[in-house]
């Protein structure tokens, strides 16, 4: 079988987690990488290329997709510089900073007959996808209440690990940046978001960021639902918790743990789903921990549509759904 030869355009955390799931996939190789930072090269593993510029790696070829890992504000111009050189991008959250620049990457996609696959490995999560089948089957009947918690603790030490973390320009906010993934998880079990009001502010981290850390919001979901969103990174020492509950006519189930990676309680009319349990899935940064780690699966679903015709798990157009919402509730605050 063919391989999907790959590059990745910055090889900060999460460029490097690429890198490694990339390498562990038989049908991807890893060609090049591309980053500002020329110590970079003398990390790379045995055969992959180095470039400092976009510009150099697409002359010299011999890649079908890139993954784009680089800091949230460049996530637009990199990603259509990718696909205006034939390639297909694979898209680190959140997709972009606005619907906008969304709408650009995604015209960018249409003209080139490229591909976008938005990076949303929390859907992989087997909680996740328990649930995700539960309400497809329509067992729960209707949705009454979504109540979305992310708790964590983002200290001095990872803000000072970057120029850009914080930045309203560069970062966005804590929903793009933290919690984007819990915005999509809300939208892919429960569908779209149309009025939110909330409020948000910075407590513990006015002298290192221009965004908020902590906020809360009513929301009302397409199906009527009615979606309380409450999050912090003020968490004290480390994260708490990530979890979103359902509250349906048939049904009440919470996906719980720190990363949406139990199934914390639930009851069911009639058959219940499996305990799920998962302890050592996050992605571990040293100084902090994120969402499930998951991007095997990822670069596995980029392997699958581009060899075997499947489908995208999370395509460009959700992906800027999600950053709809997330606009969505910073204009009700």
């Amino acid at each position: 079988m063919q391989k999907i030869r790959f590059s990745i355009v910055g090889y900060g955390n999460i460029g490097r987690r690429h890198a490694v799931q990339i390498m562990n996939n038989e049908h991807a190789h890893l060609v090049a990488v591309c980053d500002v930072n020329g110590a970079v090269k003398a990390t790379l593993p045995d055969g992959v290329q180095y470039y400092s510029s976009l510009e150099d790696m697409f002359r010299a070829g011999g890649v079908d997709v890139v993954c784009v890992c680089t800091p949230n504000y460049l996530h637009e111009p990199h990603t259509i510089a990718v696909l205006d050189a034939g390639m297909h991008a694979v898209v680190e959250k959140p997709m972009a900073l606005s619907v906008l620049e969304c709408d650009n990457m995604i015209a960018a996609a249409q003209r080139n007959k490229g591909k976008i696959f938005a990076v949303k490995q929390n859907r992989y999560n087997p909680p996740v996808q328990e649930v995700k089948k539960l309400i497809g089957s329509g067992r729960l009947g209707k949705v009454f209440m979504v109540d979305v918690n992310c708790f964590w603790n983002r200290g001095d030490a990872y803000y000072a690990g970057s120029d850009w973390r914080g930045s309203k320009q560069r970062d966005g906010g804590c929903l793009f940046t933290q919690f984007s993934h819990f915005v999509d998880i809300l939208y892919y079990l429960n569908g779209i978001v149309e009025t939110a009001t909330g409020a948000v502010g910075n407590y513990a981290h006015q002298h290192n960021t221009e965004v908020e850390d902590t906020g809360s919001f009513v929301m009302r979901a397409g199906n009527g639902a009615i979606i309380n969103f409450s999050f912090t990174t003020c968490s004290y020492n480390k994260n708490m918790e990530g979890s979103i509950t359902i509250f349906a006519e048939k049904g009440t189930v919470k996906i719980g743990g720190q990363y949406l990676n139990t199934i914390e309680y639930q009851q069911l009319e009639g058959e219940e789903l499996p305990p799920i349990n998962i302890t050592a899935k996050s992605n571990d940064y040293g100084l902090y921990q994120g969402s499930m780690s998951n991007h095997d699966k990822v670069i596995r679903n980029v392997v699958d549509v581009l060899i075997n015709g499947h489908t995208i798990m999370t395509s460009a157009e959700e992906g800027r759904e999600v950053v709809r919402i997330i606009e969505l509730m910073y204009a009700g605050c």
